[in-house]
């Protein structure tokens, strides 16, 4: 199976925190640089686990209440230049920007949310994940080079396949993963879609998010 090459720096930012810990423990002992934001970073701060803040990274504060924190051109840039690319990596090399190897992105729970009869109108619509799914399309888009993972059940195969290759991901398994991620996203965008048709404009106009 062909392989990328090492997996060098990390972006960690998950709702569900299932086995994220354990999994951020084996990166940081393959030597793997983690960039993290929000709970996500404090829980990994509380467990020992070395960290950088995504803020700290970028070198711009986290926004809006949590609504900007990756949306930033040194996350994204990171994440979409070819490596065998020379003039993307340039590009890169000119910002000071770095590639970014390994994405661990869940969402919001914006079905469980509105699951909730008691939920609102404006606590659905901030339970809409912005950020999670454009981090997961950009990685997904560039699958050659990025491993991107959404789905906690993937940690235990990926981390065995890396153990067994040297640090290494097969293009048949980011492939896989690539695959996931589109059809997880589009999921999600149906499930928000579903809500809204059943959500009565009478009953919100004039009533701000």
């Amino acid at each position: 199976m062909s392989t990328m090459g090492k997996i060098q720096r990390a972006l960690i930012s998950v709702s569900d925190k299932t086995g994220l810990v354990e999994l951020a423990r084996k990166l940081h002992r393959w030597n793997i640089q983690i960039l993290s934001t929000g709970g996500t970073a404090r829980l990994l701060e509380e467990n020992g686990i070395p960290m950088i803040p995504v803020s700290d990274y970028t070198k711009s504060p986290q926004m809006l209440d949590g609504r900007v924190k990756t949306l930033h051109p040194k996350i994204h840039a990171g994440l979409l230049a070819k490596r065998d690319n020379p003039e993307h990596m340039r590009q890169l090399a000119e910002q000071g920007y770095l590639p970014i190897d390994l994405v661990v992105v869940n969402l919001y729970p914006f079905e469980k949310t509105v699951a909730n009869p008691d939920c609102t109108f404006e606590q659905a619509i901030e339970n809409i994940d912005i950020g999670g799914p454009t981090l997961l399309r950009a990685a997904a888009k560039n699958f050659q080079d990025v491993v991107v993972i959404v789905d906690p059940a993937d940690y235990g195969p990926i981390c065995q396949e890396m153990e067994e290759n040297q640090g290494e991901v097969s293009y048949e398994t980011r492939f896989s993963m690539m695959k996931k991620v589109y059809a997880h996203t589009a999921r999600y965008d149906q499930a928000i879609s579903e809500y809204l048709q059943r959500v009565e404009v009478s009953k919100i106009a004039n009533k701000r998010p």
